[in-house]
């Protein structure tokens, strides 16, 4: 960690006088002694350049420092003086970290400010460095949607602005009253759907039909068919008004969605025409494989549901934790089911009849479920089956943290980036209204004859918060619709 300096500025050529001036700065009102000898060590940062001009004049020490003291001999920077008490142990351990509680990106620019390269920041602090990085590219997108949403494209005909206004109201509820009582009727119709589902299997609900041979209520059924027409004119308007087919038809959800409306469809084909061309048997057994595939569209609800989408990238993250459990399960059902059969055999009524026969035992006594169909009769297997039981709770325990971990930060990092992005639409907004203001303000001064002082005066300022990309996103947009 410590080491010497880099020695890509190492070995400079300046003065004997330079490396023995000490010079004073003041950083945010914080006062720092420090040598020449050490700042040359990188002669092209700010500071170095500062100690091999000290003696020149004040036009160019005024263009490295905020503002000089003769009489103290001392340079004041309006800087962060937490974020230079990292900078400056490049000079004396050639890397830096930065400390906890600094803004990455501020820091970055602390660094551009004193003219030292990125390279220097240690491992850790580039990969926070570029987490920061990945949610302000998230945000920027967040707030290219929401603008894309709020501004159409005058650009556009009037089938691309109907083909909008559709794809805003069956896809995005937050976009429009309409849109979210739409989502709502839709949440209503998978469950109304799911619980029909669940229903039309009651035996006292179910009727015969022409051979004796028990089905759905045609209510229940009746109510069926309605719920396929809504997923359906939802599937094909969703469809229609997507901008791109191709990524709408692969799109995880809308498999779902469509092998949700599937099975209703291939079942009325094979009823009413399957039958003059395959036996009714294999109808009827094509018919009840396909019915089980409704169960798919309980799915629907990761559509209108956050938490189940933060669930599933939590699973998706979590792929690592996941295996490791398997691996661990899957160790010790092999070695407790060998051992419990090993030791069950000397019982002349032993349940255990073969290793994998005792695969199931492992697994139900390992997962803590135990059904008491298969049970250990001596002493010997008594002991392995508790080893195994608690060998079985560490196991399942010990990926349980990091899952958890993972939910909860992405379901923080969704509510930071939905706040953050509308902290910076109303930014822009407020920028928006101060540019007019300042337009306005120059025309008429302009008219006046008072324009110069004025155009001098008012200068757009910067804040410690300025986002290169959303800056840059509002610029872009700024220019297009001139």
């Amino acid at each position: 960690m410590w080491g010497l300096p880099k020695t890509r500025y190492a070995n400079c050529n300046a003065s004997d006088s330079s490396e023995e001036t000490e010079i004073f700065v003041n950083i945010g009102g914080m006062r720092h002694v420090l040598h020449g000898n050490v700042l040359n060590r990188y002669p092209e940062t700010r500071l170095a350049e500062l100690v091999n001009c000290a003696s020149q004049n004040f036009d160019v020490i005024s263009s490295l420092c905020d503002d000089y003291d003769p009489g103290k001999g001392e340079f004041y920077f309006d800087r962060d003086p937490d974020a230079f008490k990292c900078i400056i142990e490049v000079y004396y351990f050639g890397e830096i970290h930065m400390k906890r509680g600094i803004c990455p990106i501020c820091f970055i620019k602390e660094m551009e400010f004193w003219k030292i390269d990125t390279s220097f920041l240690d491992e850790c602090c580039k990969s926070n460095l570029n987490e920061k990085e990945e949610e302000l590219a998230e945000i920027a997108d967040k707030v290219k949607l929401i603008l894309d949403d709020m501004e159409g494209d005058p650009a556009a005909d009037r089938w691309e602005r109907c083909q909008k206004f559709l794809w805003k109201l069956m896809e995005k509820p937050e976009s429009s009253l309409p849109a979210r009582a739409i989502a709502i009727v839709s949440f209503l119709f998978i469950l109304i759907s799911s619980v029909v589902m669940c229903v039309g299997t009651i035996p006292d609900l179910q009727v015969e039909d022409a051979e004796g041979n028990p089905v759905e209520h045609p209510t229940l059924d009746a109510i069926e068919t309605a719920c396929i027409g809504w997923f359906t004119v939802e599937y094909l308007l969703r469809l229609i008004s997507s901008p791109n087919k191709v990524h709408f038809a692969l799109s995880f959800m809308n498999i779902i969605d469509f092998l949700a409306i599937m099975p209703f469809y291939v079942v009325l084909v094979l009823t009413y025409l399957g039958t003059a061309v395959m036996e009714l048997a294999n109808v009827q057994q094509a018919v009840q494989a396909l019915r089980i595939m409704r169960i798919a569209r309980i799915f629907k609800l990761a559509r209108h549901s956050s938490g189940l989408q933060t669930l599933t990238y939590a699973l998706k993250r979590s792929f690592k934790e996941l295996g490791l459990l398997l691996m661990y399960m899957g160790v010790g059902i092999f070695v407790f089911s060998a051992l419990g059969y090993t030791m069950e055999q000397s019982h002349p009524e032993t349940l255990f009849k073969s290793i994998p026969q005792s695969f199931w035992w492992a697994i139900i006594t390992m997962t803590t479920v135990g059904y008491g169909d298969i049970y250990p009769k001596t002493t010997l297997g008594r002991c392995n089956a508790a080893i195994s039981f608690l060998c079985g709770v560490i196991a399942i325990a010990l990926p349980i943290h990091p899952i958890i971990n993972n939910f909860v930060i992405y379901y923080n990092k969704q509510k930071v980036l939905e706040t953050a992005a509308k902290h910076e639409l109303e930014l822009m907004e407020l920028q928006s209204n101060e540019g007019a203001a300042r337009k306005a303000s120059r025309k008429s001064r302009k008219s006046s004859g008072s324009g110069g002082v004025w155009d001098n005066t008012m200068r757009t300022s910067r804040s410690d918060t300025y986002i290169p990309l959303l800056a840059d996103l509002h610029r872009t947009r700024q220019q297009s619709c001139k």
